[in-house]
């Protein structure tokens, strides 16, 4: 008797469990009809989280350490351990570090970076692990397309592949990425400087723009005016941490953005940042 009870409370906690995940997943499907895209708050550097309204998951860069895994498993629900794509646009430490331990924990399919030779511990480990990971590597250049259902994903630079090569300044081989939801959209330039970004203008590659990742964290560096007249963005983004050595966003930067009348959001201040699109409209949301 004892043996068929013991069969019938397994039984009942089994279709507990069960009733739970599918109610979860009918959760998540229901909340995810939008595009999101996650500036996350993960001190001095750039991580960011997109998720696509048919659940297409996105990476690009991963900040200086683990606070980018706790985050991402904020986000994402707890039985989901794959990652359709993670862009590295360059490998520095502030990108690359978060990305790494990615790809320790979780399934990726595809990434996409420039290929660049750097010499450093976390370079040696970043490729060691695209190496013996079962993924696809794609060197990022200028023409190629991401197409996910509702969403597309432009590479506006490097404007040809840096595969093998060494830079003398990593910033500037830092990956563009131009994202388009119908009439919303996005430009990622990591840390591209302002020379580079002038080029992107006089090539004709930036155009009106509804959200502007700023570029380098708000340093001097990046954020020309020739950026800001060609895009005419309604929101920037600043991803940079909370009282951080390098004194970014610089107040050159946060003025030339208010003498354009752009609405500025800054982890340091407001920690993680959500935007919300639903292809017309934008939400933004907050932690603090």
């Amino acid at each position: 008797m004892q043996e068929k009870y013991r069969k019938h409370i397994f039984t009942g906690l089994a279709l507990l469990f069960f009733a739970n995940v599918f109610a979860w997943l009918v959760v998540y499907d229901l909340e995810n009809q939008n595009l999101e895209v996650n500036f996350f708050d993960i001190g001095q550097g750039d991580g960011i989280f997109i998720e696509t309204p048919k659940s297409y998951q996105i990476l690009i860069d991963g900040g200086p350490d683990s606070t980018f895994l706790e985050k991402l498993g904020k986000e994402m629900p707890f039985w989901d351990r794959t990652i359709d794509l993670v862009v590295l646009t360059h490998p520095e430490h502030d990108h690359i570090a978060g990305l790494i331990e990615v790809l320790k924990r979780y399934k990726v399919s595809f990434v996409l970076w420039t290929g660049i030779l750097r010499d450093t511990g976390e370079y040696r480990e970043w490729k060691r692990l695209l190496e013996n990971n079962d993924l696809t590597v794609k060197i990022a250049r200028l023409g190629q397309r991401i197409t996910t259902p509702e969403v597309f994903i432009d590479v506006l630079y490097p404007f040809e592949s840096l595969y093998g090569q060494e830079v003398k300044n990593t910033n500037d081989s830092s990956v563009a990425l131009r994202l388009v939801h119908d009439n919303n959209t996005f430009l990622f330039t990591g840390d591209l400087g302002k020379s580079i970004e002038r080029k992107l203008v006089k090539n004709g590659l930036v155009i009106t723009t509804d959200i502007l990742k700023v570029g380098h964290h708000g340093s001097k560096t990046s954020t020309s005016k020739e950026l800001l007249e060609a895009l005419t963005p309604k929101i920037a983004v600043v991803s940079s941490g909370k009282e951080n050595r390098y004194g970014h966003p610089c107040q050159e930067v946060l003025d030339i953005l208010e003498k354009y009348g752009i609405t500025v959001l800054r982890t340091d201040q407001s920690g993680d940042i959500k935007i919300v699109s639903d292809g017309d409209n934008l939400k933004t949301f907050t932690t603090f």
